[in-house]
């Protein structure tokens, strides 16, 4: 009982001590880890834990608290810890890599996991591959249709040299679309496309965003094509961009949007009846779209969101000619141009679009 104490005393001050990089998880960064493996050497979070445990041949893990630990495992993680093995296993990550937080998805988190520690994609001995070459693949995917009922397997094609993405259905001779790598954005849409390795891609076609939505069965496969489609657009940042520094073009390489989710909205008059919208707010872009449905296509409208200097507002009251029987959780969007009035599902949702959008505003 008193070895269980000590150790689990002096495991707990490794985990805090300053310069080892332990007190945040080895693989999404969240603080304070309760976890550990003792094969690797490293203390990470309770959900990255459980991917660890499904990867025995390379990592065993105990919780730092509830479980006994042997010297001799203190001492081997005395001698290892987290900033050790990132030296070790991200010694070359790409910069085009995408290497995920704590919030984001599964299928993300598992397959970096998998790359440092099963695969050794990033050890020291690896060929760092150009981001051109990287920015290359094909294959297939099964991709949403039209209606949004039926997943259907399409040849996808990406070439970072031409600058293009492609893909191909059975029916069409030539490419059913060429995307241009310049607007070409992925993000994981895991509940919104309702598959464990959902995508969406987004591209300009005609001055409107269009979206695709796809998902691979193999985890490995729908992270590689993520990745790639990252090297792709840091292959063109850095070629049209040259001279902007590295830190300012990796945020740019692929997005999240910054906000999603149901609002209702009335028209241009104010007087139409408010009809249930899907939005999404792109930061980046400085847009905020809505759909009649979550995985349409193309997008019903946009709103562009400018800068406080320059007349955009977000206020959580209505318009003054503007009156509702019944007290709900409003925004007013205000632009130079009109009033956008909206009606959110709850008090909670209204603060949340409202620090969104007032986000956008204020960011330069």
């Amino acid at each position: 009982a008193m070895d269980y104490e000590r150790n689990k005393a002096l495991l707990l001050e490794l985990q805090r001590a300053a310069g080892t990089g332990n007190d945040r998880c080895a693989d999404c960064g969240d603080p304070d880890p309760e976890w550990a493996s003792y094969k690797l050497g490293i203390f990470i979070c309770l959900n990255c834990s459980g991917i660890h445990r499904n990867l025995p041949e390379i990592s065993r893990v105990k919780s730092l608290r509830l479980d006994f630990w042997e010297s001799s495992l203190i001492e081997f993680m005395r001698n290892h810890g987290n900033l050790w093995a990132k030296a070790k296993y991200e010694a070359k990550v790409p910069p085009y890599y995408y290497i995920p937080k704590s919030r984001d998805c599964m299928v993300l988190r598992q397959q970096w996991i998998r790359a440092k520690y099963e695969r050794g994609e990033f050890l020291d001995t690896q060929v760092c591959q150009d981001p051109c070459s990287a920015g290359s693949r094909a294959g297939w995917l099964w991709k949403l249709g039209k209606g949004r009922r039926h997943f259907r397997k399409r040849q996808f094609l990406l070439s970072a040299r031409e600058g293009v993405m492609k893909y191909y259905t059975k029916e069409s001779k030539g490419p059913k679309a060429i995307i241009s790598i310049e607007t070409l954005n992925a993000m994981f849409q895991v509940e919104k496309i309702g598959h464990s390795h959902g995508l969406q891609i987004t591209y300009i076609t005609d001055g409107q965003t269009r979206n695709l939505f796809v998902y691979h069965e193999s985890g490995k496969e729908i992270v590689d094509w993520f990745n790639a489609i990252r090297a792709a657009r840091y292959h063109y940042l850095k070629t049209t961009f040259p001279n902007v520094p590295e830190p300012e073009l990796i945020p740019r390489i692929t997005r999240n949007f910054a906000k999603e989710g149901y609002m209702e909205k009335t028209g241009p008059k104010q007087t139409e009846a408010f009809k249930v919208r899907w939005f999404c707010l792109d930061s980046q872009e400085r847009k905020l779209m809505y759909f009649k449905n979550p995985l349409d296509a193309f997008a019903k409208g946009q709103i562009f969101i400018g800068r406080r200097d320059e007349g955009y507002e977000v206020r959580d009251d209505l318009p003054q000619r503007l009156w509702m029987k019944k007290k709900k959780p409003v925004i007013t969007l205000v632009t130079p141009v009109r009033e956008f009035v909206f009606i959110c599902e709850s008090d909670r949702k209204q603060r949340e679009w409202m620090d969104a959008l007032n986000r956008v505003i204020t960011q330069l």
